[in-house]
Order: C-alpha cells, then structure tokens, then sequence
C-alpha cells in the first residue's frame, strides 16, 4: 500500500529541534518496533538548500509552489525567517492545504506567520505569545478570542504550537493524522517527555 506524505517547510534558520521528534515518528513509527504510516519529504521556498539554526544543511525534496497529490500534511517548523519575504509564498500553499482538508501544523514563528495573513481567525490556537499573534498579524489577526495560552493547541486539522513545545506538538500533530492508536501516542509522549514507558 502506498503511504501518503508529509511535507515539512524549511525556511533558512530554521529550528532543527522543532521537527526532530515528529518527522521520524510519522517515518518509523512512534515507538521502537511500531511501523511507521508516512512518507516525509521537505520543501523549502524554491528547492533551495537551507540551514538550520544548528548549521544542518538541507537540501530539498521539492519547492513550496504546489501540493502534491499525495500531500497527507503539511508542517511548518519554526525558525528566524518567517517575516522574510521568501516565506510569502507559503501563505497560498497553506491555503491550499486548508482547503483540501489536510492536516497542517504551525509551530514557533511559523505560527506568527498564520496570524499574518488570517489564518487563525476561526481556529482555536496557541503561539509564541498573543502579543507577539497581535504584532504579526495586526489588523490581519482578529483570532485573539480563540487564543489558548498552552503548549499546544489542535483544533480539528489544524495543530498550533509555542517554540518550547515541540514534544506536546508531535503528539497532537501525530493524533490528527492518526499516526498510530492514541494510546501508543500517549505512551510515545510520556517516553519522550518523561524518560518513562509504561508497559
């Protein structure tokens, strides 16, 4: 059977750690001997080689112009260039995204980016902070009834998170494409955040 995929944005700058416990969960499963449900590719504005806050170089599976046919996601990761004019492009890719019911996932600055251009004005959601949705969005962003001071917010398809919260936002990402069962899920977060697994 073919498995669909999940598609991570990068941007230059980016945060490595914001996607390094979700991309190989959706890969090769969310616990040691589960297998894995999706593919995952990354894209970046113009195919073009990335680097990471880290000094990790990326180079691309694809740009950020169209989805695929067998997008299943799409994941933003965080970063310092969510205000750069290269990111632009993305807002219509999430849009489509959107509109194509797909599950996509913000986190960082990446949601800051969503508050820019009013994509967080019927979905509950959380950021960095509300100050920082207001300061990006401005007149864009009308979202703040719906703000959620949390580590992580999923809100149907739609998952939010803050820039320290990358663990609560691979669960909830891993849950809203039905990853594995939610108790495996569960079991995943509690290893990950706690250095505990119950058998």
């Amino acid at each position: 059977m073919d498995r669909k995929t999940v598609y991570f944005v990068l941007l230059d700058d980016f945060a490595d750690w914001e996607a390094a416990f979700l991309a190989p969960a959706l890969r090769t499963g969310v616990m040691p001997g589960r297998e894995g449900r999706y593919e995952v590719k990354y894209a970046a504005p113009g195919g073009r080689t990335v680097h990471s806050l880290g000094g990790l170089t990326v180079t691309p599976d694809c740009d950020t112009t169209t989805l695929p046919d067998d997008c299943a996601a799409l994941v933003l990761v965080g970063g310092m260039s969510w205000r750069k004019p290269e990111a632009e492009p993305v807002a219509g890719t999430v849009r489509e995204a959107l509109s194509r019911g797909l599950t996509v996932g913000a986190i960082c600055n990446a949601v800051s980016f969503l508050a820019a251009h009013g994509l967080l004005n019927d979905r509950r959601h959380t950021g960095n902070t509300l100050a920082m949705l207001r300061e990006w969005g401005g007149e864009h962003y009308t979202g703040e009834a719906l703000y959620e001071e949390r580590q992580a917010v999923r809100d149907g398809l739609l998952v939010t998170a803050n820039g320290t919260g990358y663990l609560e936002f691979t669960r909830e990402c891993l849950a809203a494409l039905e990853a594995d069962t939610p108790e495996a899920i569960a079991a995943s977060y509690a290893f990950n955040k706690e250095g505990l697994c119950k058998a």
